[in-house]
């Protein structure tokens, strides 16, 4: 919970996915990274648990992280570099004289080492789902990218690759290149190669043998089959984003050297700028300045770190203030769903209340049987106490005595605190809590919980939640089901594929179904909770038709669950579940489906919610962003929806877009997903909870309508002969919720024209063009050529002859507010009309020849008219001297 005004308000986010036909690969930012004195510190590289050990793999980071410091150096002009790095060894390694981690954990790495490649090869590529100049989540490289050598024959050295990376990561920069449109149509209808810089050389291929470029570039494009390869040797230094093999590319495009011609992604996402231009005008380069002298920095120094054994002790809240809204019900619900499904075997598991005073409920005690789980769930608080003051420090105090009963730490546990208090002495035991090298995460029951929970979680890494005080709220189990331990095994995490809850009237029934994938299936568990009196009559059916019924449940009637453990494997399929309120009075009803993978063959799909901002103020928005993905590849065109859950008011549901629609596009691995015919067939359901964010200065009453449509960020723009067919992504009424009301397109022949002053370009008529629901895909052709031949400025550098035109979108709604402008699109018209367009080379040639020819016809027409005349003398002569003759 965060600190909030009066009219604010706090939300909860819960994210559920259906699958219907394969989401934006989307996740929470990385550990921090600090620059102080021109070096990043805190760099921290994760690898996964299932990346075989491998001698030669840390060295090689090592090598490449190293180089990578000296070329970003100089790529930044004396800038930056890297000083200190912390490598995350798995836990499944052999310990060898590594350091214990402290709030280090895989979920918090900038980088990932995994060996999830999939069908995509080894590319690395850097996780991008924000807008220009934001930051990324991760960057991912492939075990073989790092141990293979013959790659870099293709990438290039790896610290170059690792700096084309980072700068994905930290500046939010974007790729020069485009292997789908690897050519396009300049200003003057030259056909040119997708390059940055243009001073980049190569040779035309045709049928894997060099040729002519007239051979592959003809007046209908460029010819199937041919590619254009890039010199090995340069002159060129730029870009790094374009091509950091290349031995001469040392810098960044910068405004003299960028093609802002090429149709590529870091023109479409930063409007045409160049990527130097974005670094420039980052955070880090506001608060450094070039370091004097002529020496490089020092190497950066590493520390290897390993997870011993997992600790996690939870911190619970037994003050009278918990007997309010069944909080105290709800957190025995809650805590025993953790205990038996979700904390991990093996872990160490203690509990600790606490109201004025702290007290230790169970010391550690280590999950080896379902017995272990069952002995840690009967030192749950049974009852809340008379007291109504909340010591949260007492409580953490104890937790951390707790988590140093096994090795005389509490560095590299994990406390989770729950509590719906007010502490006041809060921060005074702030440094102390720093100083143990824990993470906290915390959850906040109703709206008289500590506004300074936040920090806790915030300073020390971990995950701060939201519970509203409504009986069918489900985010309390939510809230549990989201911690997991950290490590990146995916394979042992328990996995959320249902939940849901909901009022019953008397003698009626809650009914639904969920879908069990094929890739889950182990430890599938049932858990079905309520709120007063016993049981419902529950219901459970297999897709090939077996029955459960409740008798079959295990019942926890002090804690009010029933929970049923699938054995073996689940049937992949559709389940179907009834729960039957036979009771005289209405009943809060929820049910949550867990499951594990059901093979080591390839990774489960997966969902993680979250906000971007913990907090905002009315009337900016916040952006709510779902990661769904197979391992760490994005599943494309889900069905996601945000359930969002205010301190006082109903749930708010929304649909979220990977379509472009608000401020995603994402740079993602070059091949898209597919799909098996079990996912085809069933698709597969998720949900997670997202914590919780706040919303600050929000107005009592009615709120007027201050929420204008979203950015259109894919405006695209197909040049024809005489027209020009834009496509984008319709925002909404009120973001990218709703439909808009108007278009106002405009369009210049100048770059700096349209993007200084939008309000007095060419305005296009759009009387025709209606705007269609949020998500829905626009399509848009007007003929510019009035407007072209009109007697606009044109830009410094370019000739009557261009024909280029750029185009930018704003969306209006119906009380006439305006998006922000649109990413600018460019196209260039065919000349001369109704015609292909022709290189100037061959336009040259074609000249030449039409030329001769005519002047050949003259001479032809010159030699038949004298022919003629000459003809007409000699007869003319005949007849005189015949006159003569006579």
């Amino acid at each position: 919970m965060t600190h909030r005004d009066k009219a604010g308000a706090v939300c909860r986010l819960k994210i559920a996915t259906l699958l219907v036909a394969l989401s934006p690969e989307l996740l929470f930012l990385g550990a921090g990274v600090q620059l102080r004195d021109n070096g990043y510190d805190g760099l921290l590289i994760a690898i996964n648990p299932q990346v075989s050990e491998d001698q030669n793999l840390i060295p090689n980071i090592k090598e490449m992280v190293t180089e990578a410091s000296f070329y970003l150096f100089n790529a930044t002009k004396r800038r930056v570099f890297f000083r200190n790095v912390k490598i995350l060894i798995p836990a499944t390694w052999k310990a060898n004289n590594y350091s214990k981690v402290k709030q280090e954990s895989y979920e918090k790495a900038n980088v990932i080492v995994t060996a999830w490649s999939g069908a995509h090869g080894g590319d690395p590529y850097t996780l991008q789902y924000r807008g220009c100049g934001k930051e990324g989540k991760h960057i991912y490289f492939t075990p073989d990218f790092l141990l293979n050598d013959d790659l870099t024959a293709g990438y290039g050295p790896r610290g170059r690759v690792f700096i084309h990376e980072w700068a994905h990561l930290r500046w939010g920069v974007f790729d020069e290149y485009n292997n789908e449109k690897p050519f396009y149509i300049n200003g003057q209808n030259q056909i040119k190669v997708t390059r940055c810089s243009s001073d980049i050389t190569g040779i035309f291929v045709c049928e894997k043998a060099p040729c002519p470029q007239e051979n592959c570039i003809t007046s209908k494009l460029f010819q199937e089959g041919c590619l254009f390869l890039y010199n090995s040797m340069q002159n060129t230094t730029s870009s790094i984003m374009f091509m950091q093999s290349l031995s001469s590319v040392v810098e960044f495009c910068n405004a003299s050297t960028h093609n802002q011609e090429a149709p590529n992604r870091q023109n479409q996402m930063c409007s045409l700028r160049s990527t130097w231009d974005v670094i420039s005008d980052s955070t880090d380069f506001h608060h450094s300045s070039p370091m004097n002298g002529t020496e490089l920095p020092p190497p950066p120094t590493f520390s290897l770190v390993q997870a011993g054994d997992k600790v996690v002790c939870l911190v619970l809240d037994v003050s009278s203030r918990m007997a309010e809204a069944d909080r105290l019900l709800r957190l025995q619900q809650a805590a025993e769903f953790y205990l038996m499904q979700i904390v991990e075997s093996h872990t160490f598991v203690g509990i600790v209340s606490f109201n004025s005073k702290g007290e230790i409920r169970a010391q550690l005690h280590q999950i080896n049987h379902e017995d272990d789980r069952k002995l840690l769930v009967s030192h749950l608080p049974a009852t809340v106490s008379a007291d109504a003051e909340t010591s949260i420090c007492s409580g953490l105090k104890r937790g951390f005595e707790v988590a140093e009963k096994l090795n005389g730490k509490a560095s590299g546990a994990v406390l989770i605190l729950v509590t719906s208090g007010h502490d006041e002495h809060i921060s005074n035991c702030l440094p102390t809590v720093l100083s143990r090298g824990s993470t906290i995460h915390t959850i906040a029951l109703g709206a008289s919980a500590d506004r300074n929970l936040e920090e806790l979680s915030q300073r020390t890494g971990g995950l701060k939640f939201f519970v509203p005080d409504k009986s069918t709220s489900n985010s309390m189990i939510d809230a549990f089901g989201r911690i997991s331990s950290g490590t990146g095994d995916i394979f042992q995490q328990c996995i959320q594929l249902e939940s849901m809850g909901e009022n019953v009237k008397p003698h009626h029934q809650l009914k639904n179904t969920v879908t069990v994938d094929n890739s889950m299936g182990n430890d599938t568990t049932f858990l079905v909770t309520w709120q007063t009196s016993g049981p419902p009559e529950i219901e459970l059916f297999e897709p090939n038709g077996r029955k459960y019924y409740t008798h079959n449940f295990i019942v926890n009637q002090a804690f009010r669950t029933a929970r049923l453990w699938i054995p073996g494997t689940a049937k992949p399929g559709l389940w179907t579940y009834t729960l039957n309120n036979t009771h005289h009075s209405l009943q809060s009803l929820k049910v949550t489906v867990t499951s594990r993978a059901s093979h080591s063959a390839e990774p489960p799909a997966t969902v993680e919610a979250f906000v971007e901002n913990d907090s905002t103020s009315f009337p900016h928005p916040m952006t709510i962003y779902a990661n769904v993905r197979k391992g760490f590849y994005p599943i494309l065109n889900a069905t996601v929806t945000a359930t969002i859950e205010p301190e006082m008011e109903d749930p708010v549901t929304l649909t979220l877009f990977d379509d472009g629609a608000g401020n995603i596009q994402m740079n993602v691995p070059r091949k898209s997903l597919g799909r098996s015919e079990e996912e085809q067939k069933w698709g597969f359901s998720r949900t997670s909870s997202g914590g919780s964010f706040s919303v600050l200065g929000v107005p009592a009453g009615p709120h007027p309508d201050v929420l204008p449509p979203c950015t259109i960020i894919d405006l695209e723009a197909v040049q024809g002969e005489e027209e020009v067919t834009l496509s984008w992504t319709a925002p909404g009424e009120d973001f990218d919720q709703g439909q808009a009301d108007s278009y106002e397109i405009r369009m210049s022949k100048s770059l700096q024209n349209i993007q200084a002053d939008f309000n007095n370009a060419i305005l296009v008529n759009t009387s025709k063009l209606n705007p269609q629901p949020a998500g829905t895909k626009e399509i848009f052709t007007f003929s510019p050529k009035f407007f072209i031949n009109g007697p606009e400025h044109q830009p410094d550098g370019e000739t009557q002859e261009s024909h280029r035109i750029y185009v930018a979108i704003r969306t209006i709604d119906k009380n006439s507010l305006k998006s922000a402008v649109s990413n600018i699109a460019q196209a260039s018209l065919f000349i001369p009309p109704n015609s292909a367009p022709v290189l100037a080379r061959d336009y040259l040639i074609l000249k030449g020849v039409l030329t001769a020819m005519g002047l050949i016809g003259i001479i032809c027409l010159t030699i038949v008219v004298t022919h003629c005349i000459l003809n007409k003398k000699r007869r003319a002569d005949r007849k005189e001297h015949g006159i003569e003759l006579l």
